[in-house]
């Protein structure tokens, strides 16, 4: 695994607001594996008060998720978006929203190399630019270190929060690297944002 080092960055982050920039499976919803079915979509505990708490901080909330299923022929563009539209749907009807997403469909035994699948930074690169963030001021947060180590590139703080598929050894790396591990994504909002977590809500 190549590490994102600042050098890589190539999108300046002069820009004003900061964003939070999420994982999908693992991290918003239940990892399923490949998923293509939107009733299958089930939010993981306490994604919805996480997300709320970044939209009443006015903070984006912005999505970016590898998908090699797509790659590996196992799910097409169009049921990523209908899975997308079930996960925005259900976070509204509970009072959160999500800004954006962005996807990487690739995967390099089936693909070839790219920019955009994590730890790459280019989907990042391209939320960073389509809305304005400031990436240094901005908070990574996933249950992979991957997902964790484009904060490198941009000097970001990252924050870990474990899920049933993560492996001790990310858990063991992000805290040697200076990463943050919270036990939510709740928890990890509030770490962020600098307001009081009571365990368990």
């Amino acid at each position: 695994m190549t590490n994102p080092t600042p050098a890589q960055s190539r999108t300046s982050t002069t820009f004003a607001r900061r964003a939070v920039f999420l994982d999908r499976d693992g991290t918003l919803i239940v990892d399923k594996r490949y998923l293509d079915t939107p009733r299958l979509v089930e939010l993981m505990p306490q994604s919805t008060n996480a997300v709320r708490r970044f939209n009443y901080a006015l903070v984006p909330v912005i999505v970016v998720t590898n998908q090699s299923g797509i790659a590996r022929g196992l799910l097409t563009e169009d049921d990523y978006r209908a899975v997308r539209a079930r996960i925005d749907d259900l976070f509204e009807e509970r009072g959160a929203f999500i800004d954006d997403h962005y996807h990487c469909p690739h995967h390099p035994d089936f693909t070839g190399p790219c920019e955009c699948r994590k730890p790459g930074i280019g989907m990042f690169e391209k939320a960073i630019k389509e809305h304005q963030v400031d990436a240094a001021a901005s908070l990574f947060v996933g249950d992979r270190l991957r997902d964790l180590l484009p904060a490198r590139a941009y000097g970001a703080r990252g924050i870990l929060v474990p899920s049933a598929a993560t492996d001790s050894n990310d858990v063991e790396e992000a805290l040697a690297q200076g990463f943050e591990v919270a036990t939510s994504l709740t928890e990890a909002a509030a770490l962020y944002l600098g307001i009081p977590h009571t365990p368990g809500r």
